[in-house]
Formats: structure tokens, C-alpha cells, sequence
């Protein structure tokens, strides 16, 4: 039962769910609190939205948890930011196991520390065959740097000009192997794609809320996926009724 007291699950849910959590430092500020102390809750809010997704039968999740360009930011927020993915990974890779969870890294490992590179391939090895749901974890990732590495593993696989299609560029992106994100979340209100999914997010349907990250409760979620239901997805096309009338 969802908090609202609804037992039924939301309709038309998205295969995959794909979320911007934006919003930690201004939810501490308004609270007087740390920066570190917004991520800690964005941290323990993401617990909550694993469980929602896998309980409304989203089959595929994925998180932009720490971009390229977010090294730039102040060398003690990235070490603290560091700290608790290590932390998550030791907390509650027990759990998202026993609930079936499969976790996958989406981006570059080299920048991270030996010991938490180590974390992250075992969380991801231990999981590998878990269905429940599929949590892409987007980690030290960028959009354009993944079409980068992209193109460039193509070349030095030698594929030829002519073999060159979409379809055969995404499966040199990070995300082999998971279908395109059919919804898009955002939290915090901004307007922007911050160099999430590019490739990925062609036809995707985006939902952005004010609500900052850690709030961005189960309820929350169930509005994104109630707005989901009520789009009508044309791919480019145009949609049927629209054509009839069109015609007559």
C-alpha cells in the first residue's frame, strides 16, 4: 500500500526510471546544516526510492549520483562525498542483495581511490545475477565522455564506416544492454540535462519537481508515474487520433 493508502499500483509504468537527484546542498541550507549533511540525507532517501521503484515494478533505475564536473567542486565535499558511497556500499549491499537487487557502474573507475574501486566491482560482481530490479548507479559519468569512450572502443575494435548505427553505438555505451530511459526525473526545479543520458534520453519523457532530493518520498514518485501514464509518447510520430483527422 502506497502512503496515500492506495493499494493499486500506479498504471502504464516505465520500464526504466531514470532520476537527477539535485537539490542536497540547498535542502541543508534551508536547514542551517552542512553540505555533506544534505548528501548524507539524499543518501538515505535513495533507500526509500529503490524500494518504491522495485515494490510499483520499475525494472530498470538509474542514478546520477556524482558527474565528471562534479570534481570541481571544494575538495572537502568531494573526499566526504567519496566517504559515503564507500559507507553506502559497506551499509547496504547485504540488503539490495537479499531483495534482489542487480547494481551496475555507469562511468569511469580510474579516478577513484584503489579501495573504493574495489568496493564497487565487488558490489557489482556480488549482484550480477539478481532480476528484481536493475540499479545503474551513474558514477563519476558524463554524457559526452561516454559517447567519447565510446567512439573510441569502436575504433579500436576496427567497426567499419558502413556498420556504424545508432543501434551499434549503444552498445558501446556504458549502458549495454538496458533499454533507453522512458522517464526522466529531475528534483530541485532546475531546467537543465546536466549531461545525464544523451544519447539515452532521445525520446524520453522528463518530470521535474521543486521537491529537493531528500524529500523526494514514495508519494513524490507516485506523481511522476501518474504524469508517465498520462503522456502520450510519439517517438516523432504523429499520434493516430491526430492522423484521422487529419484525413477525413
Amino acid at each position: 500500500m502506497s502512503i496515500t493508502g492506495q493499494t493499486t499500483p500506479p498504471r502504464n509504468i516505465p520500464q526504466h526510471v531514470a532520476i537527477i537527484m539535485d537539490g542536497n546542498g540547498r535542502w541543508a541550507k534551508k536547514r542551517g546544516l552542512p553540505r555533506l549533511a544534505g548528501h548524507k540525507a539524499g543518501t538515505e532517501n535513495l533507500r526509500r526510492i529503490i524500494k518504491a521503484c522495485a515494490d510499483f515494478g520499475v525494472k530498470y533505475l538509474t542514478i546520477y549520483a556524482f558527474s565528471t564536473e562534479n570534481w570541481g567542486r571544494p575538495r572537502d565535499e568531494v573526499d566526504g562525498l567519496m566517504r559515503i558511497v564507500e559507507d553506502v556500499i559497506e551499509r547496504e549491499l547485504i540488503e539490495l542483495n537479499e531483495q534482489d537487487v542487480q547494481l551496475r557502474h555507469l562511468g569511469k573507475l580510474d579516478q577513484l581511490s584503489p579501495n573504493l574501486q574495489r568496493k564497487v566491482l565487488y558490489a557489482v560482481e556480488k549482484t550480477r545475477n539478481n532480476k528484481r530490479l536493475v540499479l545503474n548507479i551513474a558514477f563519476n559519468y558524463g554524457g559526452r565522455d561516454e559517447i567519447v569512450h565510446a567512439f573510441r572502443q569502436m575504433l579500436l575494435d576496427g567497426v567499419k564506416e558502413d556498420e556504424v548505427t545508432p543501434e551499434m553505438v549503444s552498445r558501446y555505451l556504458y549502458t549495454a544492454g538496458t533499454p533507453d530511459p522512458d522517464l526522466i526525473i529531475r528534483t530541485s526545479g532546475e531546467l537543465r540535462i546536466s549531461n545525464f543520458l544523451i544519447w539515452q534520453a532521445a525520446y524520453s519523457e522528463w518530470y521535474v519537481t521543486p521537491t529537493y532530493w531528500p524529500d523526494f518520498g514514495r508519494e513524490e514518485l507516485r506523481k511522476a508515474l501518474d504524469e508517465y501514464a498520462n503522456r502520450d509518447r510519439r517517438y516523432g510520430k504523429v499520434a493516430a487520433s491526430e492522423y484521422e483527422e487529419t484525413h477525413v
